[in-house]
């Protein structure tokens, strides 16, 4: 999209529909949070025009955001935490690496083996294995981690997890 033109059938120019739609995708806003923010600027939109904005130009914005995203860090910390939602209890698993950059977020019902290896599938999906991976004492951990990361060196102390469990 040019920047100085509005695309065809659009009311507003493309520098604002990148705005909202960039807003959508980098900072995790809701239609309503973009809705306000550009309402601040002085550009009147609807929460279903971000939506529909967001779902047709979505993929392009994410696709950029991510290549530019830093390069996390080869020590990873894995956590596992128990939330109550709506009266029932789930797990939410966490993985951040050694700078506090958040990788990961999995929520899950179980707190077993097969929910760790479903857990693993999604991050080294999306990252190189790492060097080293710390978690804490749960034992459904180890199989899973020297199956799927044969080269990673697997910590499991209790002193040394506290990079995830600061950033809950």
């Amino acid at each position: 999209m040019s920047l100085t033109s509005s695309p065809k059938r659009y009311r507003y120019p493309a520098a604002i529909i990148s705005q909202a739609v960039w807003l959508y995708h980098r900072f995790n806003h809701s239609y309503r949070d973009i809705q306000e923010q550009l309402a601040f600027r002085g550009i009147i939109i609807s929460h279903e025009t971000a939506r529909s904005w967001c779902i047709k130009f979505g993929h392009k914005f994410k696709d950029i955001i991510k290549k530019r995203e830093r390069k996390p860090t080869d020590k990873w910390h894995l956590d596992e935490m128990t939330l109550k939602i709506n009266g029932e209890f789930f797990v939410l698993w966490r993985a951040v690496d050694s700078e506090g950059y958040e990788l990961d977020v999995f929520l899950q019902k179980r707190r077993n083996k097969k929910a760790a290896i479903r857990f693993l599938i999604r991050l080294l999906g999306c990252y190189p294995a790492p060097r080293i991976i710390v978690t804490d004492k749960l034992k459904s951990y180890v199989k899973p981690i020297r199956h799927m990361c044969p080269k990673a060196d697997h910590r499991s102390h209790k002193g040394l997890n506290n990079r995830v469990e600061n950033a809950h």
